[in-house]
């Protein structure tokens, strides 16, 4: 999928793109089917709710799940973002999110890259976000909220808050998410919501500031989440097991388009369980890859 001017010119401008019921019917609920049952594992790879069952976040799907592995591959997400990074690319991180009915909590604003560099050691923002809508996003079950040209910003101050969700985010304080919204146009304009139907894709920016709010509605809204990197830019620190921040630097390599809909043979190397080597951390930095003379 060829990005035109105009969405080059959109995406660099304003740092994200959003492609309404980019992904078929069929194609959609062949994946939202495979989730329940991912879901209900008692992994470490799961994120629950803070106190509640709901799962807040799956990871790595893509290495035990055949229609998630397909996904990983689809050449819908993987071309464009190859295209905006001039670069080929590696599965940095892969969410299933699940703001679940009555029980989805909220994201803080926050940058992707903020965590990637404090946690990770990513070196450059050279990195970005596919987000595909697995069920239909209103206004009512916690869209995510955008601030247009945020990421013109770069990396901008943030504090690792440790304490407000189950899981630990590199948050922007409110008085900068002001300046941001008001930069941006305030009341007119200064934050955006991307809504639409399942199977509706966005791309986005690693430094675009983002949130989105809890879940009260009695519908689910489950996403999901590939965080792709330039393989040049890879991480430098394993502090976070390899179900958060992915150690395998190899590039994607695409599948057919029709792949999540037919046949096709993926390698699900966690299929039997995850290897103790993938929970293993470390705080010390990794040598850049050099290339061969």
């Amino acid at each position: 999928m060829k990005l035109s001017p105009a969405q080059l010119e959109q995406f660099d401008r304003e740092g994200y793109l959003f492609f309404p019921g980019l992904f078929t019917p069929e194609e959609t609920q062949n994946l939202n089917d495979a989730v329940p049952e991912l879901y209900s594992r008692r992994e470490d790879y799961n994120i629950r709710e803070k106190g509640k069952e709901a799962v807040r976040t799956n990871f790595a799907a893509h290495l035990y799940s055949e229609p998630f592995a397909k996904l990983g591959r689809h050449p819908r997400m993987i071309e464009p973002v190859q295209e905006l990074l001039g670069e080929e690319l590696y599965m940095h991180q892969f969410k299933i999110n699940g703001k679940m009915a009555f029980e989805g909590d909220v994201w803080q604003w926050h940058q992707d890259y903020g965590t990637w560099l404090n946690d990770d050691q990513m070196p450059t923002e050279r990195a970005m976000n596919v987000a595909i809508f697995l069920d239909d996003v209103t206004e009512h079950n916690g869209p995510l909220m955008f601030i247009p040209g945020s990421h013109k910003k770069g990396v901008v101050d943030a504090k690792h808050d440790l304490t407000t969700t189950s899981y630990p985010l590199w948050t922007v304080d409110n008085d900068l998410i002001r300046q941001l919204v008001q930069r941006a146009g305030g009341k007119q304009g200064g934050i955006v919501s991307p809504k639409g139907p399942a199977g509706s894709m966005i791309l986005f920016h690693s430094c675009l500031v983002h949130a989105s709010g809890s879940n009260l509605s009695p519908h689910n809204r489950v996403s999901v989440y590939l965080s792709l990197c330039a393989v040049s830019n890879h991480i430098r620190r394993h502090k976070r097991p390899e179900y958060i921040a992915h150690r395998d630097f190899t590039p994607i390599s695409c599948l057919p388009d029709d792949c999540l809909v037919n046949s096709y043979p993926v390698d699900l190397p966690w299929k039997d369980g995850v290897p103790a080597s993938a929970l293993q951390t470390s705080m010390d930095s990794i040598e850049p890859v050099r290339k061969a003379a």
